[in-house]
């Protein structure tokens, strides 16, 4: 059975949306819409698929059955919620949306409608984190003590010119709400929930409303503490980074590949994992690997088959939005801001 997608907003991220589906056997893209007709229509044409006038023309079309949200990310839940109420399933890119109102009305929105929500945090699987995963699962670094996650990543201001809603707090959100986020989810993922940040925002070397740099302190519910660090203002860009530590040793992971795991007890574990070519999309927004978007695409399918939840749910969207916004609330009032209560 072929399985239908339409995409919704057919910006640079819908690219790398369109070309997932094109590696997953039994999966059609049928068609995408834009407020901007002619840029829908230009992008239909380069990939077969038909140019929906609208929304609402989208989401009427039986054949189809999941859609990927791919406009601003201020517009998420907004559109999400109208998909699931067509029945549609979802692939909403991150963040889940910018406020935590938001978030809850597309997850309950989903939920009423009984289709499944899946917000992209395609690192999850890489093979580098599906290697790291195993080995905490296993307990082979022992009680956790430290966890970081580094984006320092560069954006020229040509990139936040290129559309009027980046770089603002109604419709992007700054380095840690865009770029930032990934890594987020992937320390929490890894180190378990957050009780508490401590941070530190500032606009470095943009014209924009919102902070490219941002610096949090992180205390885990666990006892154990880490850090988050996000920039769009460090040139020429660096990977992504992931470092865990426990008792009995530590991991690190750059752009989604295991460069470094040290165990007081290697025993027979062979943790390393690899990915795509590193470093790409540390200074170019359009260069990412699509394997992971593919993979997660894959896991909501297989989700909705198996009548599961997706490994990264509306639920887990929701948890790395709060820690941003925790993060960014702490910046402002200059003091430490409790998470989850």
């Amino acid at each position: 059975m072929t399985r239908g997608f339409g995409i919704i907003g057919t910006g640079v991220i819908a690219a790398i949306h369109a070309d997932a589906l094109a590696l997953l056997p039994d999966v059609r893209l049928v068609a995408v819409t834009d407020v901007a007709g002619s840029r829908a229509e230009s992008f239909a044409a380069a990939r077969g698929c038909a140019a929906e006038p609208d929304l609402d023309a989208l989401l009427a079309r039986r054949d189809v059955e999941v859609v990927s949200v791919c406009v601003p990310s201020g517009l998420h839940a907004e559109v999400g919620v109208r998909a699931a109420d067509a029945g549609k399933h979802l692939v909403v890119e991150k963040p889940i949306d910018v406020t935590l109102a938001a978030a809850d009305r597309l997850i309950e929105a989903a939920r009423s409608a009984r289709v499944a929500l899946t917000v992209i945090s395609q690192h999850r699987f890489d093979a580098g984190l599906i290697a790291a995963r195993r080995l905490l699962d296993d307990g082979a670094l022992g009680r956790l003590v430290l966890g970081e996650a580094s984006t320092k990543w560069y954006r020229r201001q040509e990139y936040y010119d290129s559309a009027p809603w980046r770089g603002t707090y109604a419709m992007d959100g700054g380095s840690l709400m865009n770029q930032g986020i990934h890594y987020v989810d992937l320390l929490r993922w890894c180190m378990g929930p957050v009780r508490e940040v401590t941070a530190s925002c500032s606009t470095q070397t943009h014209q924009v409303e919102v902070e490219d740099t941002s610096l949090a302190i992180v205390r885990f519910s666990s006892g154990a503490v880490g850090t988050i660090l996000s920039s769009t203002a460090a040139f020429p860009g660096f990977p992504q980074r992931l470092e865990i530590t426990g008792t009995e040793g530590t991991m690190t992971i750059e752009d989604g590949r295991m460069v470094r795991c040290a165990l007081r007890d290697p025993g027979e574990i062979t943790p390393a994992g690899g990915a795509g070519a590193p470093g790409g999309a540390a200074a170019d927004p359009a260069a990412v690997d699509v394997a992971s978007h593919a993979a997660q695409i894959a896991d909501l399918l297989a989700a909705v088959d198996e009548g599961r939840e997706p490994a990264v749910s509306g639920a887990a969207g929701r948890a790395a939005l709060e820690i941003v916004l925790a993060v960014y609330e702490s910046a402002r009032s200059g003091r430490s801001v409790p998470v989850g209560q």
